[in-house]
């Protein structure tokens, strides 16, 4: 039946035209943006899955910028300490030409001074954008004995974040002399026995470390048969024997710098007694104090074979905000080598530096690494978070436009088919003709 109120066959042609332009409005639009799903509209939890994702490749862009600034600092101060050792080789060379009789010492000396203020300048200039990893001497700033670097950020399966760094620790290679407060508070530690008769070592720790505070190794002696002790060692523990005089001397005390742990304090209080004993005259056989992991050993092979007879070590505390820190390279400031006795001395000294300064480089070296790879993790990870957005938004160009001619085509047909439709109502007019 006909009518000519209800055109059954428009409404069905104008709804498929509809629907065909429709269709080929979403398709132009993602050929023109490039992304199956450009707004929430499109499809709500993609959209909201990729925009999160996105947010995060935003963060690793800035977190790779961190490394790359981090990296650059570390590899000044790496380079920095790799030329300060190599200077020190130097000097060590005018040591041991020092060590003969028929050498001009007081000319050695200038070369020695000469060599030492460019380490100074070294170590001064080794900055990166403010940023110096070879200056460490503020104990009373915390974290000041680091530099902590944005490494990730770390999503958990609840959509929380969290940050991780990378931590790089300072080595200072400066030649400032440490000072400690006489006026502070002053503890005695306590000691470790060194017993001949049954023997054992003494053995002394640092229970915690406070930057600032000065750790100072004492001695406590029992010579109750005046044995083989050397002379030199007698009249060390004589004049030092149950007192803190030792506590104030800046020969065999260490103040603590940031970041420091135990065995950094018993390492230098090791070497500052290594420097001490060559220059005192003590034979390592009389007494020797070395460091082991966290602890502070000392033993001696000529200690009398009587009960009575002990030496002890303790390692003392002076407390005070007046306490300062010293360089990693104190040593260099005041070392002289135009005397036979400092040339001696200096010869001991100039290994331990000579180690500080390559435990340094090492310890940037280390870090530098650690941070590349970071930095190139990061790269990748941010690679495989783009696909994975790409994988859930972006269209695919060759469906899209296949799709395209393919609705074209439709809206042509549709057109066609609702202008026949339009049609349909005119046939009537010839009945009544």
């Amino acid at each position: 039946m006909s009518s000519i109120l209800t055109n059954n066959s428009a409404m069905v042609a104008l709804q498929t035209l509809q629907s065909i332009n429709k269709n080929l409005a979403m398709t132009q639009n993602e050929i023109s943006t490039g992304k199956s799903i450009a707004t929430a509209k499109d499809n709500s939890s993609f959209w909201a899955i990729s925009q999160v994702m996105q947010s995060d490749v935003d963060g690793f862009s800035a977190i790779s910028s961190s490394l790359s600034l981090g990296q650059s600092t570390v590899a000044v101060g790496r380079n920095a300490a790799e030329s300060v050792t190599d200077l020190l080789g130097q000097i060590k060379e005018k040591i041991v030409a020092a060590q003969e009789d028929n050498v001009d010492r007081d000319k050695l000396q200038n070369d020695l001074v000469s060599l030492r203020e460019q380490i100074a300048g070294i170590v001064s200039a080794a900055q990166f954008n403010g940023q110096n990893l070879l200056s460490n001497t503020t104990p009373q700033i915390e974290g000041s004995g680091t530099m902590s670097i944005l490494a990730s950020l770390d999503r958990a399966a609840d959509g929380s974040v969290s940050s991780s760094e990378i931590s790089i620790q300072k080595q200072d290679l400066g030649t400032t002399a440490q000072s400690v407060d006489a006026t502070g508070t002053y503890t005695a530690g306590t000691g470790g026995a060194l017993d001949a008769i049954n023997a054992t070592d003494a053995s002394v720790t640092v229970a915690t470390v406070e930057a600032g505070t000065a750790y100072s190794l004492s001695t406590v002696a029992t010579d109750a048969d005046n044995s083989v002790i050397s002379a030199p060692l007698v009249t060390l523990l004589t004049e030092n024997n149950n007192s803190n005089a030792l506590a104030a001397a800046s020969d065999l005390t260490y103040v603590a710098k940031d970041g420091d742990t135990a065995s950094d304090v018993v390492n230098a209080l090791a070497g500052k007694w290594a420097t001490f004993a060559a220059a005192a005259g003590i034979d390592s056989g009389d007494l020797s104090i070395t460091a082991s992991g966290d602890n502070l050993v000392a033993s001696s092979a000529n200690l009398a074979t009587t009960a009575a007879d002990n030496i002890a070590i303790r390692i003392d505390t002076v407390v005070s905000e007046d306490n300062t820190v010293g360089g990693g390279l104190e040593a260099l400031g005041t070392m002289d080598i135009s005397t036979e006795a400092g040339a001696e001395a200096a010869l001991a000294e100039i290994e331990i530096l000579t180690q500080t300064a390559i435990d340094a480089a090492a310890e940037f070296g280390t870090g530098e690494s650690r941070l590349e790879i970071q930095s190139e993790f990061i790269g990748k990870l941010s690679d495989s978070l783009k696909s994975g957005i790409g994988a859930l938004v972006d269209a695919n160009m060759e469906e899209a436009s296949a799709r395209l001619q393919a609705l074209q085509v439709q809206q042509q047909l549709g057109i066609q088919s609702l202008s026949i439709a339009n049609q349909s109502p005119q046939n009537i007019l010839a009945l009544f003709r």
